[in-house]
């Protein structure tokens, strides 16, 4: 089943065998967009105040973009205690929801990095809780921001960054095992959804071409 969003996009709704659906995801254009959005947001701040806050939402995005962990994940991070910047990583510990999981160690690109050392630099008396944020108030920013963007509605939550980051690291080749312990699944089968996912995308740009 397809249906058209308000952003002209034809968003297809494939089940699983059980039933559930398959996971959306932004593609690649929509993330950019999505990105610059809170880019120039957070640049537009003018007062030290508004550039403190802003700042800590831009960094919660970063985090929850590049490592595909869930919002309750990362607001429980602890800046001082579970990033290393000078390995370049974050420990992410498992969600309450999530019993029997273990601490996941997350390799950050040199973006996230070089943002947060210039954050605490900037605001030092915020060290320890940088990412210690409302989530109701980080999903209505996100709301925003996706809006100004162009995501269409249904896919407007912090969610789909999760998502997203699956889609990318199969696309890239990395090994199903990886993207597994990166997502802190228990089960390699929950991580095979995506893989399932974008089989079928491949399969409806075929359609969609008149090649099958």
């Amino acid at each position: 089943m397809k249906r058209e969003t308000h952003s002209g996009e034809n968003l297809s709704k494939p089940l699983e065998k059980d039933g559930r659906p398959f996971p959306h995801h932004l593609t690649e254009a929509q993330m950019k967009r999505l990105m610059e959005a809170f880019r120039s947001w957070r640049e537009s701040a003018g007062k030290a105040h508004t550039q403190r806050v802003r700042g800590r939402y831009w960094l919660t995005f970063i985090l929850l973009r590049f490592t595909g962990a869930r919002i309750g994940e990362v607001l429980k991070v602890r800046d001082d205690k579970d990033i290393d910047l000078a390995r370049g990583e974050v420990r992410i510990a498992p969600s309450p929801t999530s019993p029997g999981k273990s601490l996941r160690t997350i390799p950050l690109p040199p973006e996230a990095l070089e943002d947060l050392a210039h954050y605490l630099k900037a605001f030092p008396h915020m060290k320890g809780k940088v990412f210690a944020l409302d989530q109701g108030n980080f999903r209505r920013e996100f709301y925003q921001r996706a809006q100004e963007a162009r995501i269409p509605r249904e896919l407007s939550h912090p969610h789909i960054l999760r998502h997203t980051r699956a889609m990318e690291l199969l696309d890239a080749e990395v090994p199903l095992t990886v993207v597994r312990d990166i997502l802190g699944h228990s089960l390699t089968s929950t991580t095979a959804v995506y893989l399932r996912r974008k089989e079928m995308t491949i399969r409806s740009i075929l359609r969609d071409k008149g090649l099958l």
